[in-house]
């Protein structure tokens, strides 16, 4: 069986792409075998990994691709249950569109302010190209570094009506825990009773998607 391959993307940088990709494959750890796909020419996923200490490694192995894409995920799609994609903050290469169109679903984190969800408005268009080759891709907007005491603005709620992809129920709120563990290599959920309650937020988007 073919493995389920998610892609982490955004054509803004800055809005926690690769967060998302090694907490979410951290947490689809627990439900099967899933390898990491550092697409981004920053390498910004193979360098977390790389700062796992020995005695903690990171729970899923990374890869930086270089090559084609298709065909190296196709490559590995054999050997695990779920691939999870890091593509580059662009759409002026082919990385991000040839990522959608092998793709059973595209996560997009968005900073909550309806200007940066405007910024990411041409993901729309390549989405919609992707889906004529992919018909099975499932698009999903995650609002991320949402302040704990605060809900979305009204502008921000009403931008994501406006918007063609659907928003998750859950989003990803700013938390020290998230950097904390970017810094010592690790994911939210090796972090103990510190990353009980990301963990949790990340275990709610992993439900939805699943």
């Amino acid at each position: 069986m073919s493995a389920r391959i998610f892609s982490i993307a955004n054509q803004k940088g800055g809005t926690g792409k690769t967060t998302l990709s090694m907490n979410f494959a951290a947490g689809l750890s627990r439900h099967g075998k899933v390898l990491v796909i550092d697409a981004d020419p920053q390498g910004s996923a193979g360098q977390w990994s790389c700062l796992s200490p020995d005695h903690r490694p990171f729970p899923v192995s990374v890869i930086s691709i270089g090559g084609n894409l298709a065909r190296e995920a196709t490559r590995f799609s054999q050997d695990y249950d779920f691939l999870v994609i890091d593509c580059p903050p662009t759409l002026e290469t082919d990385t991000m569109s040839l990522a959608m169109k092998i793709s059973d679903v595209i996560l997009i984190p968005v900073l909550p302010s309806p200007v940066d969800l405007w910024a990411s408005i041409r993901l729309t268009d390549a989405i919609e190209q992707a889906k004529i080759h992919n018909r099975k891709l499932k698009p999903y907007i995650v609002v991320n570094q949402l302040e704990p005491r605060s809900a979305l603005s009204k502008a921000m709620k009403q931008a994501l009506e406006e918007f063609d992809i659907p928003s998750l129920k859950e989003g990803i709120r700013r938390r020290a825990i998230y950097r904390n563990a970017a810094v010592e290599g690790a994911s939210v959920y090796c972090m103990g009773k510190r990353g009980e309650a990301a963990a949790q937020e990340i275990d709610e988007i992993i439900k939805e998607v699943l």
